[in-house]
């Protein structure tokens, strides 16, 4: 699996679903990377935003069973966490070793080298899209494409690096106390399945609400110090030539981030995706929006093929697939900017 390098694993329990977990030793800290499928097949890799990891922050995608057809079926894949963001992860020292972006980035290769992958597929989310989009731009040769849930490119504004110093205290002080938990589920997702006095939380903040219990507060100040000293990416990403495919929630708080990063993509390798009624983790809140444009992007790359077995009624259905969209000199290029947005008219 690995050669002879600084690298070392630890092969954990299986986890769910036939899983299982290993602990890579990198130059910068040691990175848990969960392996689901057979490694035999393309390789897609997950990073997850902000004090999550990849049950609490891509789940609901990865178990819907469109998804299980569409990427557990033709991918193998490789979902890692940053730094002490797994299950049962121990505190990090707060007075060692503090990596910056450029440093996640970097681990990444390393992860990649010690399974043995070449180029590969990334998924991310909001500062683990960030992170990958970094990866990207560093190692271009690696990528194969870009799958991006509202993404981060810029350096923080005012507002956001404020906001976030507020937080970056209270977990180094307090620890997951409620105003962190809070701001980061403001963070997450929309108000609609937030709650309110009249409507209670929806099953899935529930359920993120006590993983992030769950979770070391100062592993994720070291994340969140290292978001918050992010460098500006836009001006390199003209020059990002991997296909990109960009879903955002019209309700995320970095909806104007994606459409920003859009803009400075190249047209002819990019498509954004604009989802109704969500916030920032799509992957959670909407993840059958993201199955079609998904699918389109795939199949392009000879990825994804639909099978007879498919129901006609599935959103999978090859019958549902544009032919422009298929077409060799289009290979995800075509892709034109599409939003599940409804009119409707009173």
């Amino acid at each position: 699996m690995a050669d002879s390098s600084d690298s070392v694993s630890i092969d954990m329990e299986s986890i769910s679903l036939g899983g299982k977990e290993y602990l890579v030793k990198t130059h910068h800290g040691t990175v848990s990377v969960a392996v689901f499928g057979d490694q035999d097949k393309p390789a897609l890799i997950t990073y997850p935003d902000l004090a999550l990891n990849h049950i609490s922050c891509f789940q609901g995608l990865f178990f819907c069973p469109e998804a299980s057809s569409l990427l557990l079926h033709n991918f193998c894949i490789y979902h890692i966490s940053p730094p002490g963001h797994e299950f049962g992860a121990p505190p990090i020292c707060p007075d060692g070793f503090m990596p910056s972006v450029d440093d996640l980035a970097d681990q990444i290769v390393e992860v990649l080298n010690f399974f043995g992958l070449g180029a590969v597929m990334c998924m991310g989310v909001t500062a683990g899209a960030y992170i990958l989009t970094l990866f990207a731009m560093k190692y271009r040769q690696r990528v194969l494409g870009l799958i991006l849930i509202s993404p981060l490119c810029r350096a923080p504004s005012w507002t956001e690096w404020l906001l976030n110093k507020v937080m970056s205290n209270l977990l180094y002080f307090y620890g997951m106390c409620g105003v962190v938990k809070e701001l980061l589920l403001k963070r997450y997702f929309s108000k609609e399945v937030r709650g309110n006095v009249q409507v209670p939380e929806s099953d899935i903040v529930q359920a993120c609400r006590r993983l992030l219990d769950e979770r070391q507060s100062i592993n994720i100040w070291q994340f969140l110090e290292a978001m918050n000293g992010r460098p500006d990416l836009s001006e390199g990403l003209r020059k990002l030539h991997c296909r990109s495919l960009i879903f955002v929630g019209e309700n995320s708080p970095f909806h104007s981030e994606a459409l920003h990063m859009t803009s400075k993509l190249d047209r002819r390798y990019s498509a954004l995706v604009e989802v109704q009624a969500c916030g920032s983790m799509v992957t959670e809140e909407q993840p059958h929006a993201m199955l079609i444009p998904i699918e389109y992007f795939l199949t392009g790359y000879g990825l994804y093929r639909a099978t007879l077995s498919v129901s006609p009624r599935s959103p999978l259905s090859p019958s549902c697939i544009s032919p422009e969209l298929l077409s060799p000199e289009s290979m995800g290029l075509k892709l034109k900017p599409i939003k599940t947005r409804i009119s409707l008219e009173v």
